[in-house]
């Protein structure tokens, strides 16, 4: 469609909307206005697409005659930045950073030290469960990544630890200053909304949402783009085999002669038994089983977001509630390592997200 043609419709729909919408009540004016959008994006898509590529026109080597600017299509421009993130990555980056916290738990460790033990005959287990796992850990060793590997891949996506860095490969330097800033904006999200809910006064107010949905957006689309950056090489299949390891390490720790062994109920009892013992001490278990499991959960929701500014903020609060008590969770266990024992708050932790303060070249071991 030409140009002229373009401009027309835009402002023949514009003059429509001006005209009918303060008449309509607001619950239609809701939903008229979610339709109006959609036909009109769905309209300026379809005429500013019909015609051929104008570009040889405009330059004068086109079929026919030379055409002047009003006679050339409309050209319709994409923006698909904040698409083009590989979903499979992000997803395997909330994996790894589940993974992470248990290494911070040094659930590694505690099963190295009871290969080590049932080797040397330190654990009295012999035909259980328990021992049958290590006999097979020990003889098949099913891990290839070793720390080594999974220390570079937490320096890559996280820039925790102190690995060095393999030259070349992109480091997210400023993940969790924008993982700190996202749980902020959420949990700032859903409280000002209970404000919201609570000060409302007339049936307009209603309408409209206390909170704003642009910081949550903002600081979403940035920590999905550097963890696709960051995320590609061998963090999938790093991921997916720590993952299988990981989950036959829990069923090994939950044998019965194993928890016999250390007079302990549960797994986890098992992990602080050892660590305790063997390795100097346990510390932060709670906090960090509580910050992996949040984690992960708002970094998935993170992979499968696109944070697109036209959604509703009806859609967007149920979708998000869910997540929103999470991001919640996250905080409330992190303020109690010792890392976030210096975190005050949500909104002056907002600057966190580009890394400011000179902070975005510091290592964090978080």
């Amino acid at each position: 469609m030409a140009n002229e043609s373009n401009e027309v419709i835009k402002r023949l729909f514009q003059r429509f909307f001006r005209d009918e919408l303060p008449g309509l009540s607001p619950t239609d004016r809701a939903a008229f206005e979610s339709e109006f959008e959609d036909r009109y994006g769905e309209l300026i898509e379809r005429s500013s697409s019909m015609g051929t590529p104008s570009f040889a026109d405009l330059v004068g080597f086109g079929p026919g005659p030379l055409k002047a600017f009003d006679a050339l299509d409309m050209p319709l421009l994409r923006n698909d930045f904040d698409e083009s993130v590989i979903t499979p990555q992000l997803n395997a980056s909330a994996e790894l950073y589940y993974i992470y916290q248990m290494e911070r738990m040094r659930l590694f460790q505690v099963v190295d030290v009871l290969r080590r033990l049932f080797q040397n005959g330190q654990i009295r287990i012999q035909r259980g469960p328990g021992a049958r796992g290590l006999y097979i850990l020990e003889k098949w060793t099913p891990i290839r990544y070793t720390r080594r590997d999974r220390m570079i891949a937490y320096r890559r996506a996280f820039n925790y630890g102190n690995a060095p860095i393999p030259g070349g490969a992109i480091v997210n330097r400023n993940f969790h200053f924008q993982l700190v800033a996202f749980m902020s904006a959420l949990s700032q999200y859903f409280t000002d909304l209970t404000i919201g809910q609570v000060i409302r006064g007339a049936d307009t107010i209603n309408d409209r949402p206390f909170a704003s949905l642009s910081t949550v957006q903002r600081v979403g689309t940035d920590l999905r783009y550097q963890l696709d950056r960051a995320s590609y090489g061998n963090i999938l299949a790093l991921t997916q085999e720590v993952g299988q390891y990981l989950q036959q390490i829990f069923e090994l720790l939950d044998a019965p002669d194993i928890k016999r062994s250390f007079d302990a109920n549960t797994k986890w009892d098992v992990v602080e038994a050892v660590a305790n013992r063997h390795l100097g001490g346990a510390s932060d278990m709670s906090q960090r089983a509580k910050m992996a499991d949040a984690g992960r959960r708002v970094l998935l929701y993170i992979a499968e977001n696109d944070f697109r500014t036209s959604i509703d903020p009806s859609v967007f609060e149920a979708d998000a509630r869910k997540v929103g008590a999470a991001a919640d969770a996250w905080i409330a266990a992190y303020r109690l390592t010792p890392e976030g024992r210096r975190f005050g708050g949500t909104v002056n932790h907002m600057r966190w997200s580009p890394g400011l303060g000179g902070r975005s070249n510091t290592r964090i071991a978080a």
